[in-house]
């Protein structure tokens, strides 16, 4: 049975700079984030130095580690310390911002991440914890805040525990028919919303998936096409007489608000969105589109129509059991700012724009 409380224990173990035992059948291994690490918290989870780093295939490929044999195989890379590999040198392995002050990375070696399952789970849980995916390793450590099966990682992140906590009318600018619901799990702290505008009529509604972004929508961020995007949603939808807005706290495309800063500094240097994320250590795109399906399925919508540029929305809101009747394109104007990162989206992610 999983043990979801376990698991947000070793979420706020990686926050604090806590070690955490995951393990994959019989084997285990034991993990601290670099990021959150110190001198003292390192020197007693690994006083020999020699616990190795964990990075993902793609940080591994920007410091030009999968060419190597224990590499070469896509999934997590683990980096063999070396005694010049101290905590700053960690840090400057994990965080590609720092690339440019320290280009002479290396040599490094890598060794086999085994057993994969645990040094996959150890990543996944960095990236749920708002973390660069990039840890120290070792084989055990007897001083440990959490300990978790590998597979209980895949089972939190599920959004079947999501839950409608609070609903209220909420009156917006848009429409003044309109109610607020506010879900929830359990075992997460993250709330996500929906605003519900108008009445259903019995056609599928007009929802959008907007995706949180501080940047855009509460400080009218020009990098992006988010604030824009969230304001003409919700005229649409009021328009069309009743829809669905779903607030996804999904920041970033879902790597979260520090790791998105992060990801514009790297911008700043002439990265496009997609190599900034790359670059980091994450995906593409990270977001969990079946959130969003949940919540519409506990709305008691299965059929919608999908304001959209992006097939991978709509790909991944059928996938978890949604049907989208129809895609309705949801075109913004550019501006000097970020007309490259609309070029991105349209020629390296798909957006039909």
């Amino acid at each position: 049975m999983t043990d979801r409380r376990e698991v947000a224990r070793a979420i706020d173990a990686y926050r604090r700079g806590w070690p955490v035992r995951i393990a994959a059948g019989a084997d285990a291994i034991a993990v601290l984030a670099v990021e959150s690490a110190d001198d003292a918290r390192l020197a007693a989870f690994d006083p020999e130095g020699q616990a190795d780093i964990l990075i993902s295939s793609t940080r591994a490929a920007t410091l030009k580690i999968v060419n190597q044999r224990d590499a070469a195989a896509p999934g997590p890379i683990r980096v063999a310390r070396q005694s010049w590999i101290d905590l700053p040198a960690a840090l400057a392995l994990a965080d590609p911002a720092l690339d440019l002050v320290t280009p002479l990375k290396g040599p490094f070696r890598a060794v086999p991440a085994e057993p994969a399952a645990a040094h996959e789970a150890a990543l996944k849980l960095a990236r749920l914890a708002g973390l660069l995916p990039a840890l120290f390793v070792a084989a055990e450590s007897a001083d440990v805040a959490a300990s978790i099966a590998a597979g209980d990682v895949d089972a939190f992140a599920s959004p079947i525990h999501l839950a409608i906590a609070s609903r209220a009318r909420l009156p917006v600018a848009a429409a003044e028919k309109a109610e607020i619901v506010a879900f929830r799990s359990a075992e997460d702290a993250v709330e996500h919303v929906a605003l519900v505008i108008g009445t259903p009529n019995g056609n599928p509604p007009l929802v959008r998936l907007h995706s949180e972004c501080l940047t855009g929508d509460a400080l009218g961020s020009l990098k992006c096409d988010c604030g824009p995007q969230l304001d003409s949603a919700l005229r649409l939808i009021a328009q069309a007489g009743w829809g669905v807005l779903l607030y996804l706290r999904q920041e970033g495309r879902g790597i979260g608000l520090v790791n998105k800063l992060r990801a514009y500094a790297l911008q700043d240097q002439g990265f496009d969105t997609v190599d900034a994320n790359l670059r980091l250590g994450f995906g593409i795109d990270e977001r969990d589109f079946a959130v969003a399906a949940r919540m519409l399925t506990l709305l008691g919508q299965d059929r919608i129509r999908l304001l959209t540029n992006n097939p991978s929305k709509v790909a991944g809101i059928e996938a978890a059991g949604v049907a989208v009747v129809e895609r309705v394109p949801h075109r913004m104007g550019a501006n000097p700012h970020n007309h490259l990162y609309l070029a991105t989206k349209r020629d390296r992610t798909g957006h039909q724009l």
